[in-house]
């Protein structure tokens, strides 16, 4: 038994404009000490959309016009740092279904893949228009076609890459193998009991 396939993501996008961002920066460290994962959300990238003090900085996540949106767009090397499960677990729990980026920290790739988080890649270029497009028209509705790797936004469309064998994990819903693993227990026991 697998998860259910994700081969489409629609939906309105949020900007999250700047290379390098950490998943220090995604969640802070002092956010981490759960037991488990849920009300991560609320933290994502709390330093950055609150002041010392508590007040809001106006992040594009908080800004009225991009409530809702399940699409996060950046730049380059998004997820670098530290390998902490909580980031893209954070990002999931904050309700969004995609990211678009310039390219991915390895690690954060992985645990953001095996969530059913994808994570697809594209040229500067293509990612700096629908960046200005989606600050220019928020309520445009962007997709992401797993199987063709293309982005359509408005009048935009351009190609995307992502690692083959998460690209086959999503469109198959094997992309958790610890799901897939307990889909097949008993196969697992039984080769258990004869090595046993």
């Amino acid at each position: 038994m697998s998860l259910s396939p994700i081969k489409r993501i629609t939906g309105r996008a949020v900007p999250v404009e700047g290379d390098d961002i950490d998943t220090d920066r995604i969640i802070p460290a002092r956010y981490m000490r759960c037991v488990t994962f849920d009300g991560l959300g609320e933290f994502l990238f709390r330093d950055i959309r609150q002041s010392s003090d508590g007040k809001s900085t106006n992040h594009p996540i908080d800004q009225a016009k991009f409530k809702g949106s399940t699409i996060l767009v950046s730049g380059m090397n998004f997820g670098c740092g530290s390998s902490r499960e909580h980031a893209p677990q954070a990002i999931v729990r904050a309700g969004f279904k995609a990211l678009i980026a310039g390219n991915f920290a390895e690690i954060f790739f992985g645990n953001s893949t095996t969530l059913g988080l994808p994570c697809v890649a594209a040229k500067k270029e293509d990612l700096q228009a629908l960046t200005q497009l989606i600050w220019s028209e928020p309520n445009t509705e962007v997709e992401i076609d797993l199987e063709k790797l293309q982005v359509k936004a408005g009048k935009l469309s351009f190609p995307v890459t992502m690692k083959a064998s998460a690209q086959q994990g999503l469109l198959s819903g094997r992309y958790d193998a610890i799901a897939d693993l307990l889909a097949n227990l008993p196969k697992v026991k039984e080769l258990a009991a004869r090595l046993g």
